[in-house]
């Protein structure tokens, strides 16, 4: 009995992590997108999922948990078992800026998370709503010069990067106007379409679509040139608002403690994931970019994570946005 047991042990200590590792996912692998669906996380998170339960050889089914600018769904995952079972898709309003504008987010991103790797940088764009009347920048500025708080932005919720954006523009050009919350990007973009708000921040994955189907009018981009995909829109430093450059990350991480053969796995799953033609080919037409491999590890997201936090906490403070 005394040997059995002492070989047994002897097996776990020496194979333990291989088993681990061989036998995850054994089932189903639960991704949380914490927005609703439509807008740039679940697209992009869809996409990712797909991409991932090729290699893992187990389904990766998105959970769209959206609410309280994304926190409901951090919330979710930050309770959720440590097993790699449950993982997450964020960005850096979910994952990092949210700590700055939020009183109690209940969380904290820098110690509560498992990080798997950075996916992907999306520019931003600003759209206006056809009814605005909107064709420029500076029209649109020059109307809440005017109409102040009677101008108004959609967002995705407060605490999102596309509250934050806005927020920020607005901060910068030293106007006011107001800013109208939906649980998330896609019911704000359907107000957009309607003219029931004036105008919408987000990422190029939610924009393009909008101003290339006639539902909205871009009228600046965010980075440093402009978009193959959007060539007549300018750049916001063309536009004449320089200072405002939001290129926003997304990210896949897990609940704190995840095994490490398990964190490994699903590392290799998001490799593969971006090495997909099915991958790259749909990040080109929505003018996102996966970082290059050294800047995309766990590691790194773990600083980016850490500095984005610090960052913001910054940016609202100099913007005089009160957390909520």
């Amino acid at each position: 009995m005394r040997r059995r047991f002492w070989i047994a042990t002897v097996l776990a200590l020496c194979c333990g992590d291989g088993a681990v590792a061989q036998e995850f996912p054994a089932r189903t692998v639960t991704m949380i997108v914490p927005s609703a669906p439509g807008g740039t996380l679940d697209a992009l998170g869809r996409l990712m999922a797909q991409g991932m339960a090729e290699t893992l050889g187990q389904n990766v089914v998105v959970e769209n948990v959206s609410g309280a600018g994304s926190i409901v769904g951090m919330q979710r995952l930050v309770r959720s078992a440590p097993d790699g079972y449950t993982i997450g898709f964020g960005n850096l309003g979910s994952l990092a800026a949210n700590v700055a504008i939020t009183k109690e987010l209940g969380f904290d991103p820098r110690k509560d998370l498992t990080p798997i790797g950075i996916v992907a940088n999306v520019p931003m764009v600003i759209a206006a709503s056809n009814k605005s009347g909107a064709r420029d920048l500076g029209t649109l500025l020059a109307r809440i010069r005017e109409r102040g708080d009677g101008v108004t932005f959609g967002t995705p919720g407060t605490g999102t990067t596309g509250h934050l954006a806005p927020a920020y523009l607005l901060s910068l050009t030293r106007l006011q106007a107001t800013l109208v919350p939906y649980r998330g990007a896609g019911p704000a973009m359907s107000d957009l379409a309607s003219g029931t708000v004036d105008a919408v921040i987000d990422q190029t994955v939610t924009m393009i679509p909008a101003h290339r189907g006639g539902t909205a009018r871009a009228l600046a981009v965010t980075g440093s040139r402009r978009l193959a995909q959007l060539p007549d829109v300018p750049t916001f430093a063309e536009a004449g608002v320089p200072e405002f450059d939001m290129v926003i990350w997304n990210a896949i991480v897990g609940p704190r403690d995840i095994p490490a053969p398990a964190a490994r796995r699903l590392g290799e799953a998001v490799e593969a994931a971006l090495a997909s033609p099915a991958v790259a080919s749909r990040f080109a037409e929505l003018a996102t970019t996966a970082p290059a491999p050294e800047e995309r590890g766990p590691e790194v997201l773990r600083r980016r994570i850490a500095a984005d936090v610090e960052r913001w906490i910054q940016v609202v403070k100099d913007a005089g946005i009160t957390p909520q």
